[in-house]
């Protein structure tokens, strides 16, 4: 298995007040800490869909490793987040032998390394299916599709990702955890000084 990581970054992080993907998260950011789990987990390629013009998003990227060949531009976020992942899988810089692509939202930093972990390798176990952790039965974040579903996003006319999920004629295969990291985002300051209390800032070994 060889998978790719999109980090869908183009929100407004309205309800949050500031951005989400800055905010501080142990020695680093929620981008700086999400991109250095991921590639210790072994991603052959970080990617980040970001709004056009957000400057600080991308010297932030840049500060976390992330360079140019790495970005993906969303010109209208307000479309939707499946607008930014419709932007990742008709993006044509995707490194060439990637057999899957892990859909990561960009405030779930909480969510065990062990967890995503093992969500690579069950997704490695299901050819041709799309993959997912569930919480009590119900699917959450991250995604993880092998690339040829991937790419289909970019001329899907499904409206969001769960309609696109549902039609997938392959099918979801979930994985049941008990990581309650699963069931936290962090959408407002209250939810993320939570994360920050009851899941700690996991360090990299």
């Amino acid at each position: 298995m060889q998978p790719g990581v999109v980090i869908l970054g183009a929100g407004a992080s309205s309800r949050m007040g500031r951005p989400k993907l800055l905010l501080p998260w142990g020695a680093t950011t929620v981008l700086g800490h999400t991109v250095r789990v991921w590639r210790e987990l072994g991603a052959a390629q970080v990617a980040l869909v970001h709004a056009a013009g957000d400057a600080a998003l991308v010297a932030e990227a840049a500060r976390a490793g992330l360079g140019v060949r790495d970005l993906v531009v969303n010109q209208d976020p307000s479309r939707g987040m499946f607008s930014s992942i419709r932007c990742a899988s008709c993006w044509a810089g995707w490194v060439a032998g990637l057999t899957h692509v892990a859909i990561v939202l960009g405030d779930l930093p909480h969510v065990r390394r062990a967890t995503l972990r093992a969500v690579l390798n069950f997704a490695a176990t299901q050819p041709g299916r799309i993959a997912q952790p569930s919480r009590d039965g119900r699917a959450r974040h991250p995604v993880v599709m092998p690339m040829t579903v991937f790419a289909r996003i970019a001329g899907s006319p499904c409206a969001d990702l769960k309609q696109f999920r549902l039609a997938a004629p392959e099918g979801v295969a979930l994985w049941e955890s008990d990581d309650a990291g699963l069931d936290v985002d962090l959408d407002t300051p209250a939810d993320y000084e939570r994360a920050l209390k009851e899941f700690g800032v996991e360090e990299v070994a």
